[in-house]
Parts: C-alpha cells; sequence; structure tokens
C-alpha cells in the first residue's frame, strides 16, 4: 500500500512539470490523480477498525487532426485499495481502458471511421461474502479474465469539439477469460474465447459544465447479431470534477455494465445477469496536464 502511493505521487509530481500540449496537428491532454484516507484509534471506546485507502487513476488523451483525417486515441488506468485491521487488504477499483478510432472526413463533422477498443483490469478480484474451505476468497476476475477486444467499421460524427457518436454496424467482439474456473461467470463453459459479431454505438462528451466543475461521459451499447440481438450490453462511465485549488480536486465516478453473458452469483448460490453498478468518490490530490 505504502509504494503505491508513494509511487502514485512520485507519478503526479513528474507529470505537473508539464502542461497539455497542443500543435497545429496534435492535441494531448490528460490528468492524475490519488484520493486517500487514514483513520488509527487508540483506546477508542466507541470501537472501529482502522484503515487507510488510496485509489488512483490516470486518464490520457491523444488526437491528430490533418485535412481530411481524424485519429483519436484514449488510455485509461485505475486502481484502488483499502486496508483495514480485521480484513487486510482488498481492491476497490481497478481498470485499463484503451481505444482508438482512425476517420477520414466525408462532409462537414462526419467520417467514415474505424474503431478500436481493449479493456481489463490488473490484479485479481474476489467475492468477499463467499469464504472458501481452504481459506481465502472466491475470486471473480483477473488480468485478462475478462478481457474485451473489439474492433469495427462504420461512421463517426464530431459536430463540436465536446462531443463525439461513433456507429460500428459491423464490430466484432471477443470476450477472453484466461484463468479456467472463472469462465462459467462470463459465459464460456469449456472455452477461454467468446467471439461475436454485430453492432457498437459510442458516445463521448466532455468538457466544462459551470465554473470548475468539468465533467466526462461515454456510453457503449452492443448488439449481437448472431445470438439474441435484443439484449444490448450496456457500459456507461461518467465522471465529475470539481477543482478546488491548483491542486485539489473533489471528484466522483460512476461505472455502471449490463451484460446478459455475465452471471453475478447471488447469496443463494444461484447467479444471472445483473445490472452492476460502482462509485468512487474522494478528495485529492489531481493534475492536469
Amino acid at each position: 500500500m505504502k509504494r503505491l502511493i508513494l509511487s502514485a505521487f512520485a507519478l503526479i509530481g513528474a507529470l505537473s512539470l508539464a502542461a497539455e500540449e497542443q500543435t497545429s496537428l496534435w492535441t494531448m491532454a490528460g490528468s492524475a490523480g490519488i484520493t486517500g484516507s487514514q483513520m488509527t484509534l487508540t483506546n477508542w471506546a466507541a470501537g472501529g477498525d482502522p484503515s487507510i485507502a488510496a485509489d488512483f487513476q490516470f486518464n490520457y488523451s491523444v488526437d491528430y487532426k490533418k485535412d481530411a483525417i481524424l485519429w483519436q486515441n484514449r488510455l485509461e488506468f485505475a486502481y484502488g485499495l483499502n486496508r483495514t485491521e480485521s480484513n487486510g487488504t482488498r481492491k476497490t477499483n481497478d481498470k485499463i481502458y484503451l481505444s482508438s478510432s482512425y476517420g477520414h472526413k466525408v462532409s462537414e463533422g462526419l467520417y467514415v471511421s474505424a474503431l478500436m477498443k481493449f479493456n481489463t483490469q490488473f490484479a485479481p478480484g474476489y467475492d468477499y461474502a463467499v469464504k472458501l474451505d481452504e481459506g481465502g476468497y472466491k475470486q471473480t476476475s483477473g488480468f485478462m479474465a475478462p478481457a474485451y477486444f473489439s474492433g469495427g467499421l462504420g461512421v463517426e460524427w464530431k459536430p463540436n469539439a465536446w462531443l463525439s457518436v461513433n456507429a460500428s454496424p459491423t464490430t466484432w467482439k471477443a470476450t477472453v477469460v484466461n484463468v479456467e474456473e472463472l469462465q462459467p461467470i462470463y459465459g464460456l463453459d469449456g472455452r477461454s474465447t467468446r467471439h461475436e459479431f454485430g453492432g457498437n454505438v459510442k458516445i463521448e462528451a466532455k468538457g466544462t459544465i459551470w465554473g470548475d466543475l468539468s465533467g466526462y461521459t461515454r456510453l457503449n451499447l452492443f448488439s449481437n447479431f448472431l445470438e439474441n440481438p435484443q439484449n444490448v450490453d450496456v457500459d456507461w462511465t461518467m465522471r465529475f470534477d470539481l477543482k478546488i485549488n491548483k491542486w485539489l480536486s473533489a471528484n466522483v465516478n460512476f461505472h455502471m455494465i449490463y451484460d446478459d453473458d455475465i452471471n453475478i452469483p447471488q447469496p443463494d448460490g444461484s447467479s444471472y445477469p445483473c445490472l452492476q453498478v460502482q462509485e468512487v468518490a474522494g478528495i485529492g490530490l489531481l493534475v492536469k496536464f
């Protein structure tokens, strides 16, 4: 935990020396931040559990625009840990996301485009409500378990700097789970990879909402034309940052997922698709560059 926090502060310190870089062809911008909390109790009559928590997030975008060419790239990392005296260290946040789209302008604000996406997580995740007889908890995820790859061809509409809409009616999507015991959770019984073909829509919006409050949102919708096309996969991310001063910021992150191929284990032993919701909020150090 201490190494994670020190490494995050070192990275943020280095990035603070940089500024947003923009030329006539390239626009590069990003942010890195860490939020944390700590509590110590000594002879505390009211009770409690000493704890320390840290959450690190990194976002970076690189865009290239020249004549009829528009190339947009986005990278997101997130990782959070919480350690208590009674439960030890547990993961609270974990994300690796990369997207890249390449477009050729056909009319004002409209591009013929190709889109690629990839996302997974860094470390194993566990269902802490399920204890194993041999000790530990039931694992539910890990690096490349699952991992999602997709690529598609279509059109992108970008009427201004803060909004883009990509529609790819020919999209390939692959779900990879390289841990055999986790494959049933993600609908991959007896196989490590599932291939799907369908249509995808990605909507992104970012900018200043009011004063020092900025926001970013991304909505991905995917329909598998080969099986149950009416069951649309939904992946919706939202982030809001409120600048307090040069270094401090309050932020709230929401992430909602619905995928009818993912079976969420229930307390009664059953499992079925559910709406997945994650919310992370905090106040901490934020550097934009």
